[in-house]
């Protein structure tokens, strides 16, 4: 029984109307309207169960395999990986080492990472979470899609990452304080 539900999703999805909502990034048009009821539906189960569809999902063949994002780990590995999703859908440039190797410097994995007492945590802005990011370098290179919370690991990395691709041309370009 376990093992139809995910399919009695899909069936369910294909009959089921839906509003007119935002464009699901990635998916061809013609698969938009099944990819937003997938991810509606999806919202509203449990997370156990979401984390069963999007798993059965990424197990079908392309196009359908991207109707739901991926499921990443909550982990350091998860979270670059994420944040890596995140990136390649708005264009931001990155590799996975390079971003673990500014993560290892910057805060040695923590996300919960506060910088006080450097230069900016004398001027009242520490640098905070995995890549010490200062508050309104967030929020200027903040990531849509993404939380708002400079702790939150894949929207402080989203954003980091996002700071280094203008001011450096990519993370990978980055060897030090940034």
């Amino acid at each position: 029984m376990r093992k139809l539900f995910p399919l009695a999703i899909l069936a369910a999805l294909a009959v089921v109307p839906v509003q007119a909502a935002a464009e699901v990034p990635g998916v061809p048009p013609e698969l938009q309207q099944p990819a937003e009821q997938a991810q509606q539906y999806a919202e509203n189960l449990p997370q156990p169960q979401q984390d069963a569809v999007r798993q059965f999902v990424q197990t079908l063949p392309a196009p359908y395999s991207d109707l739901l994002p991926p499921v990443f780990e909550n982990n350091l590995d998860g979270w670059i990986k994420n944040a890596l999703y995140v990136m390649g859908q708005h264009g931001i440039p990155g590799d996975y080492d390079s971003i673990f190797r500014n993560i290892q410097r910057e805060s040695g994995g923590n996300p919960q990472a506060i910088n006080l007492y450097d230069s900016n945590a004398a001027a009242g802005i520490p640098s905070k979470g995995l890549l010490q990011v200062i508050d309104p370098t967030f929020q200027a290179y903040h990531v849509d899609g993404t939380s708002w919370d400079i702790y939150d690991p894949v929207a402080n990395i989203s954003a980091a990452c996002n700071y280094a691709a203008h001011r450096y041309g990519t993370i990978a370009n980055v060897f030090s304080a940034y």
